[in-house]
């Protein structure tokens, strides 16, 4: 029986984590490093076929409860009155079952304690970012692996072409 993946992240965790994504949040760009986030886990999740629901508390976004979905992703942000991290721990105790594998993405030790002794599996921020990291990188070194090939082949993409997109590939390789 093939069970369910369904991943947690602890959106604020991660951003002070993660160091693209810290650096944004030092230079007062919130909003920014948050639509990066959504960005790269929408990326990851397209391609590993998994749920992913990203949780953002009210301590930089008071006075918002609302849950919405953006690059097919769950975004929440938690009323006012409660932490993301009371969120996490009661969703993934509630979405645990023989069904389903949940895991946490936090750096929060005590978050991660609390969330193992209910079943679900953790990763630490930074670890997940290389994760991340890593399938971006094995993904581009395939590209550029299909696109040499097809520059041995008969192209027919004429030579501006094929710089443009190197160029884009270059691009996306940045970020």
């Amino acid at each position: 029986m093939k069970k369910n993946q369904i991943i947690i992240v602890d959106g604020y965790n991660v951003i002070g984590s993660w160091p693209n994504l810290s650096k944004l949040k030092n230079q007062d760009r919130l909003s920014e490093a948050r639509d990066t986030l959504l960005n790269s886990l929408a990326e990851y999740k397209k391609i590993e076929q998994v749920r992913m629901i990203v949780v953002f508390d009210a301590m930089y976004v008071p006075g918002i409860k609302e849950t919405f979905n953006v690059f097919n992703l769950e975004v929440v942000f938690t009323p006012e009155d409660q932490t993301a991290d009371s969120y996490i721990e009661a969703l993934s105790d509630e979405l645990n079952s023989p069904l389903n594998i949940v895991t946490v993405v936090t750096s929060d030790q005590a978050e991660q304690w609390t969330v193992f002794s209910r079943g679900a599996v953790r990763i630490p921020s930074y670890e997940f970012y290389k994760r991340i990291k890593n399938l971006k990188d094995e993904i581009n070194n395939d590209v550029k692996n299909h696109y040499d090939r097809q520059i041995v082949r008969n192209s027919p993409w004429s030579d501006e072409q094929l710089k443009q997109l190197k160029k884009f590939l270059n691009r996306k390789e940045d970020n």
